[in-house]
C-alpha cells in the first residue's frame, strides 16, 4: 500500500489527500495523538522492535538483497526499514540493490527482495509514468533465469498502478496482475474498512502451507492482514497463500469498473526450476509503517496488533531460503 494521485480516492492508509472524516469512519488502525506534523506523511514506523526470540541464523545468515534500482517505493533505510530490521534479528544479511538487474549483479545473492517498483519516479504525475514497466526485457530473463538455477524471489506488487509497472516480471512466472484496488465488503479487518483484508484459518482464506504452518506450533499463522493491494492469478503450479472470498471485489478507479475478484489471491507461490518465488498482491503487510495526519499518528503492517504478519513475513524468508519444506 503506497501513496499516488489516482489512488488517494480509496485508503485510509495509502490516501494522503482523503478527509479526517473518512479515516475516522474507517477507523484507520491504531492510532494516537502525538506532537507530529499537521501534514500527511506516511513513513517507517520509527517505534517498531522486532520481535524474535530464537533467531533462524545464529552466525552469517543468508544474503537478502532489497532492490533500489527500479524507482522502488520500499526501501531498506526507508519505508522497509522495520522489514529490513525484522530480518537482521532474525540472523539475515541484508543489502540493498542499486544496479541493473544483469547475472553479475545477483551474484552472490541468496533472497532478492522487489517490492513496488515501477515505470517513473513518485514525484511524476500522473499515474501513467509509474505504470510503465519498471523493467527492461532483458533484466526479467535475467531474474527468471537466476531463480531456475536455485535464487530466491519475493516480489511485490500494491494496488494500481504497480500491477501494471511489475506485470512485465509477473509474466516470466505465469501469474496475472489485475491492476487495481481489491476490496471485500464482507472480509475487511472488523472496524477498519473494506480495502484492509483479513484471511484467517477460520475464513479459510488463509491457505493451508508450510509458510502459514511454521517449523512448530509457535510460528504457526492463524490470521494475515492487508493494507489496500491488488489481486493475483498465479499458473496452476502455483499454491495459494492469501486467498479472496467469493464477495471481493476488484476496482479500476481510472476508469469506475468492477470486477469479481472471487478465487484471485493476494499470496503465492511458486517451485521454478531450483528456485523459489513469493510473489504478494500488497507490500505494507511485510513492514511497519506510520501515518500522519492532523496531528495523530496511524500505525499499520506488522506493527498492527491483531495479526500474525510479522511471523507471516519470517515465515516466508524461512520458505524461501529453504527452513522450511
Amino acid at each position: 500500500m503506497k501513496q499516488s494521485s489516482a489512488r488517494s480516492m480509496l485508503s485510509p492508509f495509502v490516501s494522503l489527500l482523503l478527509p479526517l472524516s473518512f479515516l475516522v469512519m474507517t477507523g484507520a488502525l491504531t492510532s494516537c495523538k502525538r506532537d507530529q506534523p499537521t501534514g500527511d506523511i506516511q513513513k517507517a514506523d520509527e517505534v517498531f522492535v522486532p520481535k524474535v526470540a530464537k533467531p533462524a541464523y545464529k552466525a552469517e545468515g543468508p544474503h537478502v538483497v532489497i532492490d533500489e534500482a527500479h524507482n522502488n517505493y520500499h526501501k531498506a533505510e526507508g519505508r522497509y526499514k522495520p522489514f529490513v530490521d525484522l530480518l537482521t534479528s532474525d540472523g539475515y544479511r541484508v543489502t540493498s540493490n542499486r544496479r541493473e538487474f544483469t547475472p553479475e549483479s545477483l551474484e552472490g545473492i541468496d533472497v532478492l527482495v522487489i517490492s513496488n517498483a515501477s515505470g517513473g519516479t513518485h514525484e511524476d504525475d500522473p499515474d501513467a509514468e509509474l505504470a510503465k514497466p519498471a523493467f527492461k526485457p532483458s533484466e526479467v530473463a535475467v531474474v527468471k533465469a537466476w531463480v531456475e538455477g536455485g535464487g530466491a524471489l519475493l516480489f511485490i506488487a500494491d494496488h494500481a498502478p504497480s500491477g501494471a509497472a511489475g506485470q512485465i516480471l509477473a509474466t516470466a512466472f505465469d501469474v496475472e496482475m489485475r491492476n487495481t484496488w481489491t476490496y471485500d465488503e464482507n472480509h475487511g479487518e472488523p472496524g477498519y474498512g473494506k480495502y484492509n483484508l483479513a484471511f484467517t484459518r477460520e475464513s479459510g482464506l488463509l491457505n493451508d502451507h508450510p509458510i502459514t504452518r511454521g517449523r512448530h506450533e509457535r510460528e504457526r499463522i492463524d490470521k494475515v492482514v492487508t493494507f489496500t493491494g491488488q489481486s493475483l492469478k498465479g499458473p496452476a503450479h502455483s499454491e495459494p497463500l492469501l486467498t479472496l472470498s467469493d464477495t471481493a471485489m476488484d476496482e479500476d478507479v481510472t476508469e469506475t469498473v468492477y470486477k469479481s475478484a472471487a478465487g484471485r489471491v493476494q499470496g503465492l507461490t511458486l517451485l521454478q526450476g531450483k528456485g523459489r518465488v513469493v510473489i504478494l498482491g500488497e507490500a505494507a503487510m511485510m513492514t511497519a509503517q506510520q501515518r500522519f495526519r492532523e496531528g495523530e499518528v496511524h500505525r499499520f503492517g506488522i506493527s498492527y496488533p491483531h495479526c500474525d504478519n510479522q511471523q507471516f513475513a519470517l515465515n516466508i524468508l524461512h520458505w524461501l531460503t529453504g527452513l522450511l519444506p
